[in-house]
């Protein structure tokens, strides 16, 4: 399985840096970003177990970075915690939830807080990550034994569908053809 991913957006390297040090131990591997237009592009290729998105930033700012992820088929399951350093206001609390936030937290913050709620979320990515991998195992299973089935069945005579099956049932035994 491979390492859980965090993306840290945030327009202030040392806050990307403090971060990093809360952070520090966990199972992850952290990319950081300063602006939201950087972090959409990273969420192109990239597969991520949480984000944690600075609310106030320059240019494009944490809500409409939010709006863009959770707009995209591809990362919209991405769970989003809002950081900010304004004091709380519901208002902007409010928007953040309705630009798809699971959480919405102000600095400052209890790091140890932080680091529990990253750590649930990169629990939740290993346990899908990990559901994924054993239901395309189920799908790869399920097909070397229909095949296999039809071979039994006596309803296959093409010789390429016979050569696949029969790699297919090595395979599942753990044989190499």
């Amino acid at each position: 399985m491979s390492t859980a991913r965090v993306l840290a957006v945030d327009d202030r390297r040392e806050n990307l840096l403090a971060l990093q040090a809360i952070l520090e131990g966990l199972p992850i591997e952290i990319e950081a970003v300063t602006s939201g237009e950087d972090a959409l592009k990273r969420l192109l290729t990239g597969d991520y177990a949480v984000i944690l998105l600075d609310a106030h930033m320059p240019g494009m700012d944490g809500f409409e970075t939010a709006g863009h992820v959770k707009q995209r088929e591809r990362t919209r399951h991405i769970p989003i915690l809002f950081l900010t350093a304004v004091d709380y206001d519901p208002h902007l609390a409010f928007r953040g939830y309705q630009a798809g936030a699971v959480d919405y937290i102000t600095k400052p913050f209890d790091p140890w807080v932080l680091r529990s709620k990253v750590a649930v979320f990169v629990d939740l990515w290993s346990m899908h990550t990990e559901l994924a991998d054993r239901a395309a195992e189920v799908t790869r299973l399920r097909r070397a034994v229909d095949d296999t089935a039809k071979l039994l069945a006596g309803a296959v005579d093409d010789p390429a569908v016979l050569a696949r099956a029969r790699a297919r049932l090595d395979d599942v035994r753990g044989r190499k053809p």
